[in-house]
């Protein structure tokens, strides 16, 4: 289950009205919680999987567009993929970015 507990008991904490694990266990009557973070986890799964499918094809996009799409799921991905390091940055974050700042990837 990893982050999503601490994860959903702070986003109802913050009177958030529904979360997607609320959404999805009303809209297809699921009671147990583990089995929609597996389902989740399998969509982000399948997303990355169709989004380096999809770079990869020959496109009339330009490149530099689909860079930046691909380097904004990237960001997300990092921000919310063990827990919220968005709202609660810390010790983690701030080595990734010091990392990046210290050794950037090239260009």
């Amino acid at each position: 289950m990893g982050f999503w507990i601490p994860f959903l008991q702070f986003e109802k904490e913050r009177g958030h009205v529904a979360c997607a694990i609320d959404c999805y266990m009303k809209q297809y009557g699921v009671s147990d919680e583990q089995e929609i973070i597996d389902v989740f986890n399998k969509q982000i799964v399948d997303s990355w999987k169709d989004i380096n499918e999809e770079f990869l094809r020959p496109t009339s996009m330009p490149m530099p567009i689909l860079e930046r799409i691909v380097n904004l799921t990237r960001v997300v991905d990092l921000l919310y993929k063990k827990y919220d390091a968005y709202t609660h940055g810390g010790k983690v974050m701030n080595d990734c970015i010091a990392s990046y700042l210290i050794d950037p990837a090239p260009v």
